[in-house]
């Protein structure tokens, strides 16, 4: 009796996971139900990748191909392309659902639309369910888009009532790779680093990815933090995609740590973001019995309400949460890889897929189970928020620069929020809002709730504890002027479709044969400055503030003689006038150099060099910062960089550059790497910093500072709370209040003295002793939106997030924070380049 006992609990165990051997070369089976019949006229996953998913890592362009040969095989599928990535990559979209909801999908699309737009009244009995499925937002989290091979494959190729309800009641918008840079550059690693025989050892290359790895895309950017934001071009399709049809749930579908199991929403329920209705949550945990129903078919560990949250609405899992819809992380332990050993045995690629793929089979079953309760909740979430919404609107803007005025009103017309220009200039609470320099947004409309998401300031939280930023508010990120309170009779009648509307005035250029002035407030004006300096072009910045022809001009104006330049007078003003059209900067011309104050002649306008920029990147350095800064240059102002990687620097000429960049470093680069970055500086560099490469700059003596530290005891705390107590005392991502010396070059195209910056690190400067060596100072009640304890807000009172010394004949320049945080933070932004272009003056 004990021997059968024994043999049946080895068969059970063999059935649940198969040899080693057949899950490193798994068969169809492996994955698919064993009560579902298929379409044989369908192609397989292995009869066009010539292998089944799971033996290697598919390539995008492979997934691609996939994709498009099911498209042409299956009436239940159109695929299209709604753009390109960085590397143009194609962004497929693959619509699913029955073939007669094909041929009446525009009419199903805008009846669905009608939830969100009405007053609540819609009879939703007859109405498919639209769920969003994603897949693999990090690229080296490979799982969801190999399961998506499966996935599609099931979808196009199943048969029986079961498939063909839920075809009928479902329209699936099928995203089989949020990221296919990442995907493509990860697929290439573990692939070439496979061996025959797979190695579970963690210690193989195959599992150590060279920097920066694939999570990220091109520029290394996390992109599932730009949902909000929508700063990337993957991004921007996603949600135009988003809502176009509004879809009832959407999944993401990622990989956590090896020693894991499975991970499904909801979060930890303290964690929640007050905006996001109860129901919500209710509806995503009767989701996850589905889930945990399918998993525990196939003997699946897994967990919910654990690690991870739904506050932060940029996350794919919950940006769905403030717009009607039900969003779902899933997370599977990962194999980075084929196979690594970890705290549950080996854990495969195939077991990884298979995971995935029932997750996305429970997310379908659900869906058509609960399918008029989750359409009746979408149809509720708009009705009470236009309850909500009331009237009025908000007003933002920056008379100064309508660049960055644009670029925040941009962000709203991506997620289908109303914005009207303003029809004359106004004043609000003594802030002046002028004509094609500022935005009206209407209260009462469909996204209201979405609008309040990105508009508000909060500073009370029911939990400490954050897996994301605890603040976003965007006329914040942005240094904008707002007001909340403002008349919709300010605005125009009709919704803005594109920004600005100043065309007509940047179209007007008069010449002069004396010289010319260029503002520095509007956003863009650094990307002008390097053309002009790269065309041999002398350029200067004026150090004070003067007047002339009834005009005032602040810190930081750009002059450009039209004497003794490398353009006669026709062609500089011929150049100056495309920059002018293309960039919406404005020259002014002037026929004099005598004005109110310093005059043009004056050694207080100083000339400006060329920036010739190294950016230090490779191990030691975060990705992201690095890819912030090369984005930056590169895509908004179109200055070149060089990346350098840190390892390498020793066999660098660095004297071909004048400005080296150092990113947030993990530790402290080689002795040897500091000593020649202080001869570089010596000789006249300009060395810029971040985040924690500020410690090894001032134990260095290039840059001396003093730190300031916070200490908390832990007192009545238990060894199950010492988590939450100590991650408390994290600095999440927040927002705070800074004092500004306009006159510092630092402070140069900034019209306020007062500037909101982003900080999530706990690096405490302290001031200077010399008062003129802190252009930028917290103030005495910093906190403006976001989490910080009460003992590091106290620290951080007074304290400075930039320091500037002279190193030889070169300059140091330390920012405590990231001045370009995920490409949104356009506020910070010309701090970086006042660093780059105007050190030699500080």
């Amino acid at each position: 009796m004990y021997r059968i006992f024994i043999i049946v609990i080895c068969f059970a165990f063999a059935k649940a996971l198969p040899a080693q051997s057949s899950l490193n070369n798994p068969s169809l089976s492996y994955y698919l139900p064993s009560d579902i019949t298929y379409d044989e006229s369908i192609s397989t996953p292995e009869e066009v990748l010539g292998y089944v998913p799971g033996k290697w890592h598919v390539t995008h362009d492979k997934l691609v191909e996939y994709m498009r040969v099911l498209a042409r095989q299956s009436d239940r599928i159109t695929i299209e392309n709604r753009g390109t990535t960085y590397e143009d990559r194609p962004l497929i979209l693959l619509t699913i659902t029955a073939p007669q909801n094909h041929a009446n999908l525009d009419a199903i699309q805008a009846n669905h639309l009608k939830l969100s737009e009405g007053n609540g009244s819609m009879n939703t009995s007859d109405m498919p369910i639209v769920v969003y499925q994603g897949f693999s937002i990090h690229g080296n989290e490979a799982s969801g888009s190999n399961a998506a091979l499966l996935l599609a494959y099931h979808l196009a190729a199943g048969q029986g009532d079961a498939m063909d309800e839920l075809l009928s009641n479902a329209v699936i918008l099928f995203d089989p790779c949020f990221n296919p840079d990442g995907l493509q550059r990860f697929a290439g690693w573990v692939n070439q680093h496979k061996s025959n025989h797979v190695n579970p050892d963690s210690y193989d290359r195959e599992y150590d990815e060279a920097w920066p790895g694939g999570r990220t895309n091109h520029y290394w950017f996390d992109m599932n933090r730009d949902w909000l934001p929508v700063q990337l071009p993957e991004s921007q399709a996603r949600i135009e995609t988003f809502h176009k049809w509004m879809p009832n749930i959407l999944t993401d579908h990622h990989e956590m740590g090896t020693n894991a199991t499975f991970f499904f929403q909801p979060g930890i329920p303290s964690r929640t973001h007050p905006l996001t209705p109860a129901m919500n949550q209710q509806l995503t945990r009767e989701i996850g019995n589905y889930h945990a129903a399918e998993l525990d078919k196939i003997g699946s560990l897994y967990y919910t309400e654990e690690s991870y949250d739904d506050f932060y609405y940029g996350k794919g899992s919950t940006f769905p949460d403030i717009n009607g819809s039900i969003g779902i992380l899933f997370e599977q332990a990962s194999s980075r890889g084929h196979a690594q050993n970890s705290d549950n045995g080996v854990l495969t690629f195939p077991f990884t897929i298979r995971n995935q793929y029932t997750a996305g089979i429970s997310t379908l079953k659900a869906a058509v189970s609960m399918r008029k309760t989750i359409l009746d909740y979408h149809q509720d979430f708009y009705s009470k928020a236009r309850k909500e919404a009331g009237n009025g609107a908000i007003i933002f803007g920056d008379h100064t620069d309508a660049g960055r005025t644009d670029a925040l009103a941009k962000i709203l017309m991506r997620h289908h929020i109303e914005v009207r220009g303003l029809k004359n200039d106004v004043t609000k609470n003594g802030k002046i809002y002028k004509k094609d320099y500022a935005y009206v947004v209407p209260k009462n409309q469909k996204n209201s709730r979405l609008i309040k998401a990105m508009f508000e300031k909060r500073t009370t939280f029911q939990d400490s504890l954050f897996y994301d930023i605890s603040a976003w508010t965007f006329p914040l990120a942005f240094d904008m002027d707002y007001d909340e309170n403002a008349s919709l009779s300010d605005g125009s009648n009709s919704k803005t479709t594109n920004t600005p509307n100043q065309v007509n005035k940047f179209q007007v250029f008069n010449s002069s044969n004396y010289a010319y002035l260029m503002p520095w407030n509007e956003y863009l004006t650094p990307k002008v400055l390097q053309k002009i300096l790269s065309k041999e072009l002398r350029a200067k910045v004026a150090m004070e503030q003067f007047s002339m022809n009834g005009v005032n001009y602040d810190y930081g104006t750009i002059l450009i003689p039209v004497q003794n330049q490398t353009l006669n007078n026709q062609d500089l003003g011929i150049f100056l006038s495309k920059l002018q059209s293309e960039n919406k900067v404005m020259f002014t011309p002037v026929n004099s150099g005598l004005t109110t104050g310093i005059d043009l002649g004056s050694r207080q306008f100083r000339a400006l060099k060329q920036p010739k920029i190294a950016l230090l990147i490779g191990d030691g350095i975060n990705p992201y910062d690095a890819g912030e800064i090369w984005h930056l240059l590169d895509q908004r102002y179109d200055i070149p960089v060089t990346k350098i990687d840190l390892t390498d620097i020793n066999r660098k000429d660095l004297s071909r550059y004048n400005t080296i960049i150092v990113p947030n470093t993990y530790g402290s680069p080689e002795n040897e790497v500091i000593d020649q970055l202080k001869e570089w500086t010596r000789a006249g560099g300009t060395l810029i910093g971040y985040r924690s490469a500020l410690r090894w700059m001032s134990t260095s003596k290039m840059l001396p500072l003093e730190f300031a530290t916070s200490s908390v005891e832990a007192k009545n705390v238990s060894f199950e709370e010492r988590s939450s107590f100590y991650g408390a005392q994290n600095i999440g991502g927040a927002i705070f209040e800074t004092k500004l010396d306009r006159s510092h070059p630092i402070a140069f195209g900034y019209k306020d003295d007062q500037l909101p910056m982003f900080r999530n690190t706990s690096i405490f400067v302290k001031p200077a002793k010399e008062s003129f060596r802190n252009p930028i100072q917290y103030t005495n009640h910093p906190l403006m939106s976001g989490y910080i304890s009460e003992e590091k807000l106290e620290v951080l009172k007074g304290t400075v997030p930039f320091q500037h010394r002279n190193y030889g004949r070169g300059d140091v320049i330390g920012f405590t924070d990231n001045t370009q945080f995920r490409a949104f933070w356009y506020g910070t932004n010309k701090l970086l380049m006042n660093a780059i272009f105007f050190a030699e003056q500080m």
